[in-house]
């Protein structure tokens, strides 16, 4: 049996749909928030340390070498970007906290966000039952 980690996805990869274009199909997702860091979206999703700010996503258990192909195939080769890992502490909906490994762009080369990228993480945020002001900060990164 290979081991899996939990990890924290808050952009376009919390939407399994981006995901199956992977062929990852994660069998347990929760919803779960991220405090001390705020969302950035130019042009691809992105996580700073912001003390008064919270992330909103979901913890998924996936194997390493999906991993590996999530972040070295798909996000630098397709996307353009480096994502490295980072360990967090996440808060499910019930209070419990729990680790989990995100990645994060060090490196985030601007560029217009493309209105059909933003909807990628709206959309599932809005299934997922994120709050509505949350919602609407998304959405507030198009520049379309």
């Amino acid at each position: 049996m290979k081991a899996k980690v939990k990890v924290f996805f808050y952009g376009s990869y919390m939407n399994l749909d981006v995901l199956k274009e992977v062929d990852i199909i994660p069998a347990d997702v929760d919803v779960v928030s991220l405090p001390g860091f705020e969302l950035v979206i130019a042009p691809r999703a992105n996580i700073i340390p912001s003390a008064d700010e919270t992330v909103y996503g979901i913890v998924a258990s996936l194997k390493h070498e999906e991993l590996e192909r999530l972040y070295s195939e798909h996000s630098q080769k397709i996307l353009g970007q480096t994502y490295l890992p980072e360990a967090v502490i996440v808060k499910d909906q019930k209070g419990n906290i729990e680790p989990a490994l995100t990645y994060i762009c060090y490196d985030l080369i601007p560029g217009d966000v493309e209105g059909d990228y933003v909807e990628r993480i709206a959309k599932p945020a809005e299934k997922l039952g994120f709050p509505d002001d949350y919602i609407q900060y998304i959405r507030s990164f198009r520049s379309d």
